[in-house]
């Protein structure tokens, strides 16, 4: 499976450590380093670099008791890239929204949601820079998980207004992979516009990364891009006098 996702067209892909405290009692371990698991990485198609490999951390929570490992210093919750946060409730999406040092907030996309996205909370996730993540595999598996992803999807769509949606796979077989065109329409099908669509696959992944990376240093991470200076901002800049020999 990681072999296709360079050859797809993909520059970095995610290895998601999933714990379920419903399930049983489960620590939260060190992340496996991509060097043991991977001892030389693929370049990436089209381009001259390798392939990124993160870590991220996938909590599922049931309870509001199961928040308080997020809340705590964990020296292990640090060492990952990007923490997630599955809640099962309105009242913990609520808490994930408002009040939880996370990266994403994962969307039921297997079943019918118990409960309605509500503006406040989802528009404080936005203001946080936290992200939405749908999953479209379970859509491309089944005809009535297909439905209820699309359902829930264009909930949150309806509320959110198409912002910081981010479209993941959780492939684990190479057949449950897409490439990121293929990914982007489907994305038409969730209720999002094509720009917003192809932000999903590219930019807003990318910002989830930086939030992590700001999350993880405590400090905000700064990126400088050097603007072009039009030509009319060039005369203007010019002084008069020069201007006019200039024009003499």
């Amino acid at each position: 499976l990681f072999t296709l996702w360079f050859s797809v067209g993909y520059s970095a892909v995610a290895l998601n450590h999933v714990i379920d405290f419903k399930e049983k009692k489960q620590e939260i371990i060190k992340p496996v380093s991509p060097s043991e698991l991977f001892p030389s990485l693929p370049i990436v198609q089209g381009t001259s670099k390798r392939i990124k490999v993160l870590t991220r951390l996938t909590l599922v929570v049931s309870d509001p008791s199961h928040c308080n490992l997020l809340r705590s210093t964990s020296a292990n919750i640090r060492l990952y890239d990007i923490i997630a946060v599955f809640p099962k409730t309105e009242k913990l999406f609520h808490i994930a929204c408002t009040t939880l040092d996370v990266d994403l907030v994962c969307i039921n996309v297997t079943e019918k949601l118990p409960f309605y996205f509500r503006r406040p909370p989802v528009n404080m996730a936005i203001d946080r820079g936290i992200y939405f993540e749908l999953l479209y595999t379970p859509a491309i598996k089944d005809s009535t998980i297909r439905r209820y992803t699309i359902s829930n999807a264009i909930s949150l769509m309806q509320v959110c207004k198409g912002k910081n949606i981010v479209i993941s796979s959780a492939a684990e077989r190479p057949l449950e992979l897409r490439g990121p065109y293929d990914v982007a329409n489907l994305g038409l099908l969730f209720g999002l516009s094509e720009g917003e669509a192809k932000a999903a696959v590219s930019t807003n992944c990318r910002a989830t990364m930086l939030h992590g990376e700001t999350r993880k240093s405590a400090c905000g991470i700064v990126y400088t891009v050097k603007k072009p200076r039009k030509v009319e901002e060039e005369e203007t800049a010019v002084p008069a006098c020069k201007k006019a020999k200039t024009q003499a």
